[in-house]
């Protein structure tokens, strides 16, 4: 008897859902990759976010009130750019939201691969002109978009791959020390450390390689998880 009621348990890993990157490793590795996003775009982009909107809504702010070295026509590229990208996730989200998490990830990861790596072809081939700001702001902000749209609707507690702020307050109203009982906690500090490690890598590629080689680094990188994802958290 015993051996039949663990006979599912045991049945599990053949899933085809269950086959690949446990997700909760994919939106860590993605974090990374925001943080990479955002580093490109602040520092190369003329002080504009494209992954968190958080930190752009107030980019904007600076920008309308004249602060030297913002602008608001690059960061309401980026606002549209999200919002449009988000928009298309939640549309693919209603038509592939229902059946196979791993394919719905997959599928979602395989196009933002696609639009990366399109980011880092404009970069190498015209790295200095106008019209590549806008085309590299537009086009990641899209990207980031569509990723956030996916992510939310998976709900993987805690690893939202671009925002912070609520990650450090869980990790920290949660605490031990605040009186809980901490549970959460390795998640939410690997996903402080995947952003800052992100961006680290990120800024260094920007200062010492320009544009291209982080788009590049981000594309490939997102383009692994997309064969490699489960459907599993």
């Amino acid at each position: 008897m015993s051996a039949e009621a663990t006979e599912p348990a045991r049945s599990a890993p053949g899933d085809p859902e269950s086959r690949g990157l446990r997700l909760v490793a994919v939106l860590l590795v993605l974090t990374v990759v925001s943080g990479l996003i955002d580093a490109v775009s602040y520092l190369g982009l003329g002080h504009v976010f494209t992954a968190n909107m958080t930190g752009n809504v107030v980019v904007l702010g600076f920008a309308a009130a004249g602060a030297p070295g913002f602008s608001v026509s690059h960061t309401l590229t980026s606002l549209v750019s999200f919002v449009a990208g988000a928009v298309a996730g939640g549309r693919v989200a209603g038509r592939l939201g229902g059946g196979s998490r791993r394919r719905w990830a997959r599928i979602t990861l395989a196009v933002e691969a696609v639009l990366l790596g399109a980011s880092s072809a404009v970069a190498f081939a015209a790295p200095d002109a106008t019209v590549t700001v806008y085309t590299l702001i537009a086009v990641t902000a899209f990207a980031m978009g569509l990723r956030n749209a996916t992510v939310r609707r998976l709900g993987v507690p805690d690893l939202t791959t671009t925002v912070l702020t609520m990650t450090l307050t869980g990790l920290a109203a949660d605490s031990r020390a605040a009186g809980g009982t901490g549970r959460n906690s390795p998640r939410r500090s690997a996903a402080v450390v995947a952003m800052a490690v992100g961006a680290l890598l990120g800024a260094w590629l920007v200062v010492h390689h320009g544009l291209a080689i982080p788009l590049l680094v981000t594309a490939v990188t997102v383009a692994a998880l997309a064969v490699s994802a489960s459907g599993r958290e």
